[in-house]
């Protein structure tokens, strides 16, 4: 089960694709949204969610106040979900739609879209399949998509080592939960 931790929504339980995605665990999110909120940078924070699955990662954010969350998956099942899930926050919290913005597409072809839009808080958590080259490519993607010090939250298999950065990015910390390791990236 997945549900949202804290904030208006909290204990909301949300859909989860049978099949194609890997929800971070509660322990994960409660570690990644405390270091967050001690950073104080979730209020009014403009969110995007890369490789989304059920949304979890940005609509914990939206539940805890957060202005703003986009959701990018390429996989239709879960744009079903995640639109759903959406609806049950946006609905639980009496936001106005615009909090919420799903899209159906890869990350690469979303952020090789030029946006006028900037987010203060971006979570990529893709497949732990996905070569290293391509969450590096993401990540030079996703450089003129930052405001000025934005929070970058990247899960990693803990097998697949430090990532590679691309100019423009560097390394703050990295923590291993099991088999997952979360590396706090900046912009410069």
């Amino acid at each position: 089960m997945t549900r949202i931790i804290a904030g208006f929504a909290g204990s909301r339980e949300l859909k989860v694709p049978k099949s194609g995605t890997r929800p971070t665990s509660d322990r994960v999110r409660e570690a990644i949204f405390s270091a967050l909120e001690a950073r104080d940078v979730i209020e009014g924070a403009r969110v995007l969610d890369l490789f989304a699955g059920s949304g979890a990662l940005a609509l914990e954010a939206l539940s805890r106040g957060a202005l703003s969350v986009s959701m990018v998956e390429k996989n239709p099942q879960a744009g079903a979900l995640l639109r759903t899930n959406a609806d049950l926050i946006r609905n639980a919290g009496k936001l106005d739609a615009l909090a919420t913005r799903v899209v159906i597409a890869s990350v690469a072809s979303y952020l090789g879209n030029p946006s006028s839009e900037l987010f203060d808080i971006v979570f990529i958590d893709p497949p732990y399949e996905l070569s290293e080259e391509e969450v590096t490519h993401a990540l030079e993607l996703l450089i003129p998509h930052l405001a000025e010090d934005a929070e970058v939250v990247l899960e990693r298999s803990t097998r697949t080592g430090l990532p590679a950065l691309p100019a423009g990015l560097e390394l703050d910390k990295s923590k291993a939960y099991g088999e997952t390791t979360i590396h706090w990236i900046s912009a410069v």
